[in-house]
C-alpha cells in the first residue's frame, strides 16, 4: 500500500471515529471536544449561522449537532420538486431544513460515511414525518468520494463545513458534477485558507476534524471545481465567522491561537466560505 493511500485512510478513520463519538453523544458538538466545525447545538447557534425560525420549527430535536459553519439551503434558494443531495449530512440537520423547501414532490438524500451519525439521522425521520407531514428524506451510507448516487440525477447538492474533511477533494467535486443533472446547482458552506497554517496548527488531529486543518486556500477550490466541470463559481468569504470563533471558550480554538504567531488570529488564516457554481 502506497504511503499516499494510507494517509488517506488515515484521514477518513480519523474523522469518521470523531463524528461517530459526536454522533453516539460521548462528545458535544464544539470543535475541540466533539469535532465540529460549528459550536454547540443550541438554536441561537443556528440563527447565527443564517436559519431562520422557521427552519428550525420542523427540526428533529436531535438533528441540530452544532457541525455547521453557515447554511448552504438558504444559499441553494432551494425549489419546490427539486432533488437534493447533503453530503456529511450528519444528524440530518440540512436534510430536515431542505424537505419541506422541496415539498412532496420533492427528495432529500443525505450521504454520511459514519454508520453512527447515519443510524442517529434515520431515528430522527419519525420525528420530522410527525413535525412536517412530509415522507420525502433519506439517509445512504457512503463516502463522499464515491458517492452512492447516479449520474446525473440531482438538482442541488449542499454541504456544510464537511468538503474540508476530505484527503481527496479533486475527487469529491467530480463526483458532484457527475450526480449533478445538466444545469444543475451547487450550495455550500466550508472553510478555507486565506494563507498557510503554521505546521504545528497544521498537524494537530482535533484541528482536522475541526474542519481547520484540512481546508485549502480559496483559489485551490475554484480550480478544482473549475477542472470538474463547474461554471458561474462563485466564492464569497466570510471572515467574521472565525473572528467570532476568537472569543469562543472552546478548547480547539483556544488551543489553535497559542499555536499563532503573536498578533495574529484564526481569521488571518481561515475564513468561512459560501460556494455556489452550475454543472455546464
Amino acid at each position: 500500500m502506497s504511503s499516499h493511500l494510507h494517509d488517506k485512510e488515515r484521514i477518513h478513520e480519523q474523522v469518521r471515529e470523531g463524528y461517530g463519538k459526536i454522533a453516539a453523544g460521548q462528545k458535544s458538538g464544539c470543535c475541540g471536544t466533539g469535532g465540529g466545525c460549528g459550536c454547540g447545538s443550541t438554536s441561537v447557534q443556528a440563527v447565527n449561522l443564517g436559519y431562520t425560525e422557521k427552519d428550525l420549527k420542523g427540526l428533529p430535536d436531535e438533528a441540530n449537532l452544532g457541525l455547521g459553519c453557515g447554511n448552504p439551503t438558504a444559499l441553494a434558494s432551494l425549489k419546490e420538486s427539486e432533488v437534493v443531495l447533503d453530503l456529511g449530512s450528519g444528524g440530518g440537520m440540512d436534510v430536515f431544513v431542505a424537505g419541506p423547501k422541496v415539498g412532496a414532490k420533492g427528495k432529500v438524500v443525505g450521504v454520511d460515511m459514519t454508520a453512527e451519525m447515519i443510524s442517529r439521522a434515520r431515528k430522527n425521520i419519525a420525528a420530522y414525518r410527525e413535525k412536517t407531514g412530509l415522507d420525502n428524506v433519506e439517509f445512504r451510507l457512503g463516502e463522499i468520494e464515491h458517492l452512492p448516487v447516479a449520474d446525473n440525477s440531482v438538482d442541488v447538492v449542499i454541504s456544510n463545513c464537511v468538503l474540508n474533511l476530505s484527503p481527496e477533494k479533486e475527487q469529491v467535486w467530480k463526483e458532484i458534477a457527475r450526480v449533478l443533472k445538466p444545469g444543475g446547482r451547487v450550495a455550500v458552506s466550508d472553510m478555507a485558507l486565506l494563507k498557510p497554517l503554521p505546521l504545528e496548527v497544521k498537524e494537530m488531529v482535533e484541528a482536522l476534524v475541526g474542519c481547520v486543518a484540512g481546508a485549502v486556500p480559496v483559489e485551490d477550490t475554484r480550480r478544482m471545481m473549475q477542472a470538474a466541470g463547474l461554471k458561474e463559481i462563485e466564492l464569497t468569504p466570510k471572515k467574521e465567522y472565525i473572528q467570532n470563533m476568537d472569543s469562543w471558550e472552546d478548547p480547539l480554538y483556544q488551543k489553535i491561537i497559542t499555536h499563532l504567531p503573536k498578533g495574529e488570529a484564526a481569521s488571518d488564516y481561515v475564513t468561512s466560505l459560501n460556494i455556489s457554481a452550475r454543472k455546464r
